[in-house]
């Protein structure tokens, strides 16, 4: 299966309630060789109004980040939800919402095959690192899982509720920059 066939399949999605309530969904955005995966937990209201991952305030910080690290999410990576379809007032996902998203991300993951897996808040890092996974205390540590490196780092969103974690998340995108260098073929080239 290609992205496009994926997309088609994952656009007309009516595996959980979310689907009742969208407006889109969002399947994800990015280069399809990208090295670098960005995973967060899923749609706003903005990104449900549009289509697009991360477009609203939380989607504009995280691309000033992007930009200082030389990433752009058309030419050199891909962000991506754990859920497609926005949760009601921007709740968290519930499980079974989840689980029932989670074939999407799997399959974008596998064509993607990534060597950096960024996962934007704590929603997204408890599912793809381990479930006691804490952000304010192991954001930016990188750990190796089945040969890809995750890290958990601060959502933008939250980084716009709570400002001082501004530094930290930028150090984050800094080490993030390191080891894109240190394991990463063609992202910077």
């Amino acid at each position: 299966m290609d992205f496009d066939t994926l997309q088609a399949q994952c656009l007309a999605c009516t595996r959980c309630p979310l689907a009742q309530t969208r407006q889109h969904v969002v399947f994800g955005q990015g280069a399809a060789d990208a090295e670098v995966l960005f995973v967060g937990e899923g749609p706003g209201q903005s990104e449900d109004e549009q289509g697009l991952p991360f477009v609203g305030r939380s989607g504009q910080l995280l691309d000033k980040y992007l930009f200082a690290i030389d990433l752009d999410r058309a030419a050199n990576c891909y962000i991506a939800n754990i859920v497609k379809c926005r949760p009601p007032q921007n709740r968290d996902p519930l499980p079974q919402e989840a689980e029932a998203c989670m074939p999407w991300l799997r399959e974008q993951f596998r064509l993607l095959r990534p060597k950096i897996v960024v996962c934007l808040g704590r929603v997204a890092a408890k599912q793809m690192i381990r479930p006691d996974f804490s952000v304010t205390k192991e954001h930016g540590e990188f750990i190796e899982k089945g040969g890809v490196w995750f890290m958990g780092t601060f959502h933008p969103a939250a980084l716009l509720r709570q400002p001082q974690h501004k530094p930290d998340a930028f150090g984050d995108f800094v080490a993030l920059r390191r080891k894109i260098r240190e394991v990463c073929a063609h992202t910077y080239a």
